[in-house]
């Protein structure tokens, strides 16, 4: 079965501004202002750990054992408060729905820990829609790694060589070169038409394109 496998953040949710704010709860409680604005959305997408080092930057030199205690302060804050902000970007659930229809298999496969992208997707609305779900730590390896990526298309009941990715990110661009499928770069996450310096097989403007894009790209 032909599978599509989609990225979660910044992908199929704009969860940016969640994410900055479990951040910045990190630092409040150390005593410090925000250190991090709605400016710093594409680091929000690169994870928590991400998130801190940039915060910690600008109140001095980081170290990662900072970073390592204050990540799981990050995930508690960012547990209480995961949907506060979060919106699905337009015609997501339009396009997963149609795929299916279309016979596809539809799978996540993110880098955000399971737990938080399964309480997150069920908070949404659309777990039921998607056949398996594997997060950063379903597996003992992550993105850009090949498999979670493999693993999210088979529990999902599709074959590898006929599935595609679709992401928002480098990572993403690693993931399918890794495992040898295209992938399709959404421009409307935090890059925009940056992403196009990725060179991924293709672009994808807006999720009403998708499932003509799939049919095309796995025909």
């Amino acid at each position: 079965m032909r599978c599509v496998v989609f990225d979660l953040d910044g992908t199929l949710a704009d969860t940016s501004a969640d994410l900055l704010a479990s951040a910045n709860a990190c630092f409040r409680a150390m005593g410090h202002s925000d250190m991090l604005t709605s400016a710093d959305t594409l680091t929000a997408f690169h994870g928590g750990r991400a998130m801190l080092r940039l915060g910690f930057s600008r109140l001095g030199p980081v170290s990662e054992a900072m970073v390592d205690a204050q990540y799981p302060v990050l995930l508690r804050a960012y547990a209480e408060a995961i949907d506060v902000h979060t919106r699905l970007y337009p015609g997501a659930v339009e396009a997963v729905e149609e795929l299916r229809r279309a016979g596809f298999a539809v799978s996540i496969c993110t880098n955000k820990p399971e737990g938080l992208a399964e309480e997150l997707t069920r908070r949404l609305g659309i777990r039921d829609l998607f056949g398996a779900l594997v997060g950063a730590d379903t597996l003992a390896t992550r993105k850009p790694d090949a498999a979670p990526y493999v693993a999210a298309v088979e529990r999902a009941g599709g074959v590898v060589a006929r599935s595609m990715l679709i992401g928002d990110t480098e990572t993403d661009r690693k993931t399918g070169l890794a495992v040898g499928v295209p992938v399709a770069l959404v421009t409307f996450g935090p890059e925009g038409q940056g992403v196009s310096r990725l060179s991924p097989e293709a672009l994808l403007d807006h999720f009403d394109d998708l499932p003509p894009l799939a049919a095309r790209l796995l025909p």
